[in-house]
């Protein structure tokens, strides 16, 4: 089987990659691409592969983009952290969704299930996508807009457009707000991606979340890395690797 890997997140591409050459050892994975613009280049320009892993939320955008902008007509499988009304809507097809972290039987039921509905024809785009699309351009995701927080025996409200960054440190993860207040947050910066809209919060790095509203200037830093610095978090600055770079070039350029 030939597959093509849609993933921005390392440890999900070597768990999935592990698993899948468990179950399937002659497994054969074309690509593993980590953008909606990659993706979409590979699509335009190579036979269709057999079955398409895909996570809903990527570097530059949301995945759902690719189909508006090229014809699929390869059945999909989507490992993703997403909210319960996309989970819903992917129950309905024959096409399976796995949540994040991937468990190896889940993984297998899906392949089955794929193995047991293929036709010898090229499979069509799932229909729940057509579904997943039209709602999508009727309106955004819903992504958070509020966090509720601590001070001391106090809880605040702290509206999501008041967030500077979100910054883990020795394990724990901050909340930075406008007045360069601070708080601590009971998520994950890997739980936050998921709950963030893309085209307003950028992971950085394994350390920040940025808000592109704070984004203050960007500079060029050795090696093709990028150096960030945010208004009302001063004193720190956020390097973007240069495997990131285009990533973040693109979402600020949106």
């Amino acid at each position: 089987m030939k597959v093509l890997i849609i993933e921005d997140e390392a440890p999900a591409f070597r768990r999935l990659e592990k698993l899948l050459r468990e179950i399937l050892p002659s497994i054969e994975i074309l690509e593993v691409f980590d953008t909606v613009e990659d993706t979409v280049g590979y699509l335009k320009h190579h036979d269709a592969p057999e079955l398409i892993f895909m996570d809903i939320q990527i570097s530059d955008g949301i995945s759902f983009q690719v189909f508006e902008q090229v014809e699929v007509l390869t059945p999909v499988i989507f490992t993703t952290a997403f909210d319960e009304y996309m989970l819903k809507a992917f129950k309905v097809n024959s096409i399976d969704y796995l949540l994040k972290p991937i468990k190896k039987d889940e993984l297998s039921a899906a392949l089955e299930k794929y193995q047991n509905l293929r036709h010898p024809e090229r499979g069509i785009i799932p229909s729940v996508l057509n579904e997943v699309i039209s709602s999508i351009k009727l309106g955004k995701p819903a992504f958070k807009s509020r966090f509720l927080v601590k001070q001391g025996d106090k809880m605040l409200s702290i509206k999501t457009q008041d967030i500077v960054c979100f910054q883990s440190k020795n394990g724990v993860v901050f909340i930075h707000t406008r007045g360069q207040k601070s708080y601590l947050s009971d998520f994950t910066l890997d739980e936050l991606k998921t709950s963030l809209d893309p085209a307003i919060f950028f992971r950085a790095n394994r350390q920040f979340i940025l808000n592109i509203e704070f984004v203050a200037t960007v500079n060029k830093y050795f090696k093709g890395k990028l150096q960030i610095e945010l208004g009302d978090f001063t004193g720190v600055s956020i390097v973007v690797s240069v495997e990131k770079a285009a990533s973040f070039k693109r979402w600020m350029d949106q």
